[in-house]
């Protein structure tokens, strides 16, 4: 078997500087990559844990080039994080997909009272439907698949599958088990069912989401098995490897517009020493696939590839700053599980973002926080923020036992750090009534600056004077703020937040550097 368009990718086209692209495609903590094509368009969507809006979508005309255009969750009647589910919970492993003129959305809310959800859209940009509950699915990472009869199955974490209409959120028959991957293995997940030439594939991730993650296949000739284990499993895995870009898995297939195939997966660039920490949590990679004898083969996996055999279409960058002009938030900006409407304005004081506080600080389940992904190893982001009798600054965040703070308030300057049970406070200065620039700087290091336990960055927390001078008041060891010290699944967030009464903010840069 040699599926339409799959030889060897020896790209090149129009548009692509040098000739490569680079990876991640997605960059930042955007994990659990599900892939759709719809004619010339591609639409992709990412887990979202503890995050509100939920589950970030995006669409491409090249597979490399992504633009985010809404958040499919984006309604407190749509998704509910409770103030007392932890961090890394929530949102998980979508699977997005276009079936008879819609696009269908099947993800599972791991907190409590949360479970299989299924919605649905006739524009990916929304809005998406109210979810229906799926009762009879009770694992992670659901997939949606339809035969050429039109009946539904949904295969999961496990690796399980039961039949389903989607439309109900009823299954049919008995839940079976289908296959495992290689005997043993850890955490069978992420399953993806596509039909292809005579038979239907299984991918699914093996190993853990940690250094051992892998992606393996089988195939059959009917979606509900018996499944044969490919002749050379895992296809994916860099494991034991010093390669650059680590964890690879949870992956989903796609047809370039060339008809070739590609695979979107996650993985992460761990930096530093040992064991090599990393901070922008699991990102999203492309690399392209070849068939062999009926079985897909991956190529190199690597931060600088080929450029594909077609054109590119770049898509505008985000602006570095956002003046909080609009009427409303763009959809890359998140807040920590909830985000009621009394607790942010852009109306209150126009041209600036109002945050009322509630928890006492980033520490607090609850607190009042707007924040973006961090997307590069090295970045700048300032704020003009006036605290007036409130208290609030910026909050470099992976959770609530692991920050990084600069914040202002009672006449007063304080840099914040909490590591797990110790919180501290390395630096307070004076300051003046009115408005602060607050600063934070997040430096990579350089290439070649190596030891064994090398910090994978450093973030300096600081003021910002008018005429551009950067007044440090602290330096902080960045390994603190990764997925290796904080465990669980995301990336660092960085934002606004208040902690006490009102506090506005005019405007908030987010600039690579």
């Amino acid at each position: 078997m040699n599926p339409v368009g799959a030889d060897a990718v020896t790209g090149g086209a129009a548009g692509w500087p040098d000739g490569t692209f680079a990876n991640p495609v997605l960059a930042g903590f955007h994990p659990d990559p599900s892939v759709c094509r719809v004619g010339d368009d591609y639409y992709l969507a990412c887990s979202s844990f503890e995050y509100f809006p939920g589950v970030p979508l995006f669409h491409s005309r090249d597979l490399v080039h992504w633009e985010q255009i809404g958040n499919a969750l984006d309604r407190p009647g749509q998704l509910t994080l409770p103030v007392d589910m932890p961090s890394s919970a929530g949102v998980y492993a979508p699977t997005l997909r276009h079936h008879d003129g819609r696009f269908w959305l099947i993800v599972t809310n791991c907190a409590d009272g949360g479970g299989t959800l299924i919605c649905t859209a006739t524009d990916p940009a929304g809005p998406w439907s109210d979810p229906v509950r799926v009762p009879g699915v009770d694992g992670i990472d659901p997939d949606l698949a339809w035969d050429a009869d039109g009946t539904c199955w949904c295969t999961y974490a496990g690796i399980a599958q039961v039949r389903l209409d989607p439309e109900t959120g009823r299954t049919v028959g008995p839940v079976r088990r289908l296959w495992s991957g290689a005997p043993g293995a850890q955490a069978p997940e992420a399953p993806h069912l596509y039909r292809i030439g005579d038979h239907w594939y299984l991918l699914i991730a093996e190993g853990g989401t940690e250094r051992g993650h892998a992606v393996s296949i089988a195939r059959a000739t009917r979606p509900d098995g018996p499944y044969e284990p490919g002749p050379a499993n895992p296809i994916l895995t860099h494991r034991g490897t010093h390669r650059p870009i680590q964890n690879t898995g949870h992956a989903d297939l796609v047809q370039g517009p060339d008809g070739s195939w590609w695979l979107v997966l996650l993985g992460v660039r761990p930096g530093g020493g040992t064991p090599g920490w990393h901070v922008l949590g699991r990102e999203t990679f492309l690399a392209p696939v070849t068939w062999v004898d009926g079985w897909p083969v991956v190529g190199d996996l690597a931060p600088v590839m080929p450029a594909p055999p077609w054109a590119a279409h770049p898509v505008p960058a985000p602006p570095v700053r956002d003046d909080f002009d609009a009427d409303r938030l763009h959809p890359r900006w998140v807040s920590v599980r909830s985000r009621p409407a009394e607790v942010w304005s852009l109306a209150v004081r126009p041209g600036w973002l109002t945050l009322r506080a509630r928890g006492a600080s980033p520490d607090a389940p609850d607190v009042t926080f707007v924040g973006r992904r961090q997307q590069h190893p090295s970045c700048r982001v300032r704020t003009l923020v006036d605290p007036a009798d409130g208290h609030g600054g910026l909050v470099v965040r992976l959770d609530e036992r692991h920050h990084y703070d600069i914040e202002v308030g009672g006449g007063e300057v304080r840099v914040v750090a909490r590591i797990g049970s110790v919180r501290s406070t390395p630096a307070t200065r004076p300051v003046g009534a009115g408005p602060v620039h607050l600063r934070i700087e997040v430096l990579a290091p350089a290439p070649g600056d190596w030891h064994p336990a090398k910090e994978p960055d450093l973030l300096r927390l600081g003021v910002e004077h008018p005429d551009g001078t950067f007044d440090v008041l602290a330096e902080l060891d960045g390994r603190y703020l990764s997925t290796e010290v904080a465990g669980g699944f995301t990336g660092r967030v960085i934002g606004m937040y208040a902690a006490r009464g009102d506090v506005a903010f005019d405007w908030f840069d987010y600039e690579p550097c």
